[in-house]
């Protein structure tokens, strides 16, 4: 019989694999602190259940984390670490310490089908979605879990294309019996799948970043093939009926092309769609990929439209660039997408059950 897998599980879901091993309701939630509070790794260390009882669960259950295979160093302090996944492919997180803050950014599919053609991960082949499990896996396994502040679906793959696992994801991240997180602490981002955004709005607190990169709808279609099933136009009509003066943050990530998008009258544009909405807009250098037309930005021109957008009354950022000597920079992201090399191992397998 193969063993299913707790990390990922609801409490009401532990409370059926507690009756299945014979234990009583009230060690649903003993299970549900050690996962996500405690973050064991076999279930023998679920130390208030009966020697019993965990004997019974681990019969028909494994805690379903699994190290990273690989890691990369840059040399500004980022990681990048491979993660394995249930269906055999293999993804990439990145570890981005800053001061008294440490972000993540995970994955949420293997591969990505938008199509984005300034992405690495946009040329990969489409591996599939990743299970809550496998999300989850990359909170709970990175080494240094424990100084995390911040997490940002940014990774590989559109969260809105698999929202049913990345809602359950932020909801296990959230909820008190979880990791109990703040809701302002996890941002999702999106080329802007309308149905999934209004589903996410209504049924998720955490922030939303729209990846935008090109106002006009018919220059973004180029840069993103998304544009044309995804309008940007529909989607900002969607946003505008939002309130975010409260508690939900907007923001819209913009990608700085040389000559392209720089223009004044793209930053005309900008202000005109995006200042009836309390949001900000974060300018990221573009970091350079083979094989594209496109060139990065000189950083005068950051600058100059970082300057245009603030005295036009949006909040406007420039993006510090990490990890860019080993590939984990915005856009950058590239695992393969099939099972481990041979001779890929683990980083530390001691006590994964």
């Amino acid at each position: 019989m193969e063993k299913r897998k707790l990390l990922g599980m609801t409490l009401p879901e532990l409370r059926i694999a507690a009756a299945e091993a014979g234990l009583p309701a009230f060690a649903a939630k003993q299970i549900m602190q050690w996962l996500y509070s405690k973050h064991v790794r076999n279930i023998d260390e679920m130390t208030n259940l009966s020697l019993k009882g965990r004997a019974a669960l681990a019969e028909r259950y494994t805690i379903g984390c699994q190290p990273p295979c690989d890691v990369q160093q840059s040399s500004d302090g980022t990681a990048k670490y491979l993660f394995p996944t249930d269906s055999g492919e293999t993804v990439e997180s990145v570890f981005i310490p800053d001061g008294d803050r440490a972000t993540l950014c995970v994955s949420s599919q293997a591969g990505c089908r938008m199509g984005c053609r300034f992405c690495m991960t946009g040329r990969q082949r489409f591996g599939g979605n990743l299970t809550a499990t496998d999300i989850l896996n990359q909170v709970y396994s990175v080494p240094g879990s424990e100084r995390l502040t911040n997490i940002v679906f940014m990774g590989q793959g559109e969260p809105m294309d698999n929202l049913d696992a990345v809602l359950r994801a932020t909801e296990l991240l959230t909820v008190p019996d979880g990791w109990a997180w703040s809701p302002k602490r996890i941002t999702v981002s999106t080329v802007g799948m309308k149905k999934g955004v209004e589903r996410f709005l209504q049924e998720s607190d955490c922030h939303l970043a729209i990846s935008l990169h090109n106002p006009f709808p018919e220059e973004r279609q180029q840069m993103m093939p998304a544009e044309k099933a995804y309008s940007i136009r529909d989607l900002l009509a969607l946003l505008g009926k939002q309130d975010w003066s409260h508690q939900r943050r907007l923001s819209f990530e913009y990608i700085v092309f040389g000559g392209l998008n720089d223009t004044e009258r793209h930053a005309r544009e900008l202000v005109r769609l995006l200042s009836p909405m309390e949001c900000r807009v974060n300018l990221i250098r573009f970091h350079q990929i083979p094989d594209t037309p496109y060139q990065g930005a000189s950083e005068e021109r950051m600058i100059w439209l970082r300057d245009y957008l603030t005295r036009h009354g949006l909040t406007a950022t420039i993006r510090a660039s990490r990890g860019q000597d080993i590939f984990a920079a915005c856009g950058l992201l590239h695992a393969a997408t099939s099972p481990l090399p041979q001779g890929g191992m683990p980083l530390n397998t001691t006590n994964y059950t």
